[in-house]
C-alpha cells in the first residue's frame, strides 16, 4: 500500500459523481498529482440513492451542452474502463396538460433544436405508444428526446474513479477533512485525519457538506439540504427495459423503469427540510425514514397517470435528501474569496446528469483559469453576500424546490 501522499497539486475533496468526474477529466488532461480525498467510500453522501436520470435540456445553451456531454461520456466509459455504468439512452418524454405547458414545451423543442439536440413534439397518442402504461385523458401533447436516458449513479461513479486512476490519479477513502491552511489568501494545504498535504488547489465537490467544506477556507457555499423521496415498484406487466423516462411537470412527478418495475418520485410544493442544525456525525450510506403522509400528495397525482401504481408491488419508499440552492441552479467554478479554491456542488438533485460535464468545466478552470465557456448560470459569482444569511438560502431554497416544476421556471 503506497504512503499517505504529503502533497499534490490539486485536492479534491468528496467522492461522489462529481468529485470522480472531476479528478477524472484533470488527470486525462494530464494534470499531475491529483488527489481525491472521501470521507467514508465513494458515493456514501447523496449519489448512492441518486433516481439516476439523464436528462439534457435547460434554458442556458452552455448548460445545455455540459448536460449533453455527459450523455456523450456515460455512453463510452464502459469501453474506457470496463466497468459498466448502467447507462441506457431509452430517451426522455415530458407531458403536457394544459395550454401553457404545451406552449412551454413547444419553445422548449425549438431551443432544444436549436442547440442541436433531435426533440420533437408529440400527439397525446404518439407518447402513448412510447409510454404505454400512462392514461391520456388529461393529455394535450408531449416532447421527446431520444438521446435522454438513465444510468446506475454508483456504477458510474466507480467508472469515472477507475477512470481516474488509470490515468495517474490517487482516490482515498475514509479520509475525513478537518482544516484548510492558507496564507496570503489562497489555500496552501488541506488537513486530514490521516495527515496533512500540502497543495496549490482544492477543488470543494463535498455535496450537503460542501457550505461546511467552504466555511474552512472562508468561502460561502449557499445550498440547503431538502429530503427527497422516491418509490419503487416491484415489477409491473407492460414495463419494459426501454421504456423512456418520464417527467409529468403538470402532476409534479418523474419516473423511470428500474428492473421491470418503475420508478416515482416528484417535488411536492412543501418540502422539508434536513440537517438545520448540522448533518448529523457517521451520515454515510444513509437514508431517513419513509415519509408516507408526506409522500402521499404525489401518489394521489401520480396514480391517475399511471393505474398500474394502484395494484404494484411496493419494494421502497427512498427517503434520501440532497442539496439544493436558492436559485434552483448548480454551484460552479472559481470562490470569489480565494482563487486556489474551487466549488461543485448543489446539484439539486440532477448531480448524475450534470456529473459528466460538470466535472469537465471544473478540470477546464482549475487547469486554465476560467471556464472553457460562458457559465454564468451556474457560476458560484452569482450569489453575493446576502447568501452568507443562511435564513434566506434556506427560504429561497425551500421556495425553489417547491417551484421545480413550475410553468415560470
Amino acid at each position: 500500500m503506497s504512503a499517505f501522499p504529503t502533497e499534490a497539486k490539486v485536492v479534491i475533496i468528496g467522492g461522489g459523481i462529481v468529485g470522480c468526474s472531476t479528478a477524472y477529466h484533470l488527470a486525462k488532461a494530464g494534470c499531475d498529482e491529483v488527489v481525491l480525498l472521501e470521507r467514508h467510500k465513494l458515493t456514501s453522501g447523496s449519489t448512492f440513492h441518486a433516481a439516476g436520470l439523464v436528462g439534457q435540456l435547460r434554458a442556458d445553451a452552455n448548460i445545455t451542452e455540459l448536460l449533453t456531454y455527459s450523455v456523450e461520456l456515460y455512453a463510452s466509459l464502459k469501453e474506457e474502463t470496463g466497468l459498466d455504468t448502467g447507462w441506457k439512452a431509452n430517451g426522455g418524454l415530458r407531458l403536457a396538460c394544459c395550454e401553457e405547458r404545451l406552449k412551454q414545451l413547444e419553445q422548449q423543442t425549438k431551443t432544444g433544436q436549436s442547440f442541436g439536440l433531435p426533440m420533437e413534439m408529440l400527439t397525446p397518442s404518439e407518447a402513448k405508444e412510447l409510454w404505454p402504461l400512462m392514461d391520456i385523458s388529461d393529455v394535450v401533447g408531449a416532447a421527446f428526446l431520444p438521446t435522454d436516458g438513465q444510468a446506475n449513479p454508483s456504477d458510474l461513479t466507480q467508472s469515472l474513479a477507475k477512470g481516474a486512476k488509470l490515468n495517474g490519479a490517487r482516490i482515498l477513502e475514509d479520509v475525513a477533512v478537518t482544516g484548510i491552511e492558507m496564507e496570503d489568501g489562497k489555500v496552501t494545504a488541506v488537513v486530514t485525519d490521516q495527515g496533512r498535504i500540502e497543495c496549490e488547489v482544492v477543488v470543494n465537490c463535498a455535496g450537503q457538506w460542501a457550505r461546511e467544506v467552504g466555511a474552512m477556507a472562508g468561502v460561502n457555499v449557499p445550498l440547503f439540504s431538502v429530503q427527497h423521496q422516491y418509490l419503487i415498484t416491484e415489477a409491473i406487466d407492460g414495463v419494459t427495459p426501454g421504456l423512456p423516462t418520464m417527467r409529468d411537470p403538470d402532476r409534479l412527478t418523474y419516473y423511470k423503469e428500474e428492473v421491470g418495475g418503475l420508478v416515482m418520485g416528484g417535488y411536492e410544493p412543501d418540502p422539508i427540510p434536513f440537517a438545520e442544525e448540522g448533518i448529523p456525525k457517521g451520515f454515510h450510506f444513509t437514508l431517513l425514514d419513509s415519509d408516507w403522509d408526506h409522500f402521499e400528495q404525489l401518489m394521489e397525482l401520480a396514480l391517475p397517470r399511471v393505474p398500474a401504481l394502484e395494484t404494484a408491488g411496493i419494494k421502497e419508499l427512498v427517503n434520501g435528501p440532497e442539496s439544493f440552492t436558492p436559485d434552483g441552479n448548480f454551484i460552479l467554478g472559481q470562490a470569489p474569496e480565494c482563487e486556489s479554491f474551487f466549488v461543485g456542488a448543489g446539484f439539486n438533485a440532477f448531480g448524475i446528469a450534470a456529473g459528466g460535464g460538470a466535472g469537465m468545466a471544473l478540470a477546464h478552470w482549475v487547469m486554465n483559469g476560467e471556464p472553457h465557456a460562458d457559465l454564468a448560470p451556474v457560476d458560484i459569482r452569482r450569489f453575493g453576500d446576502a447568501y452568507r444569511d443562511i435564513g434566506k438560502v434556506k427560504s429561497e431554497t425551500l421556495d425553489a424546490y417547491a417551484k421545480h416544476y413550475a410553468l415560470a421556471r
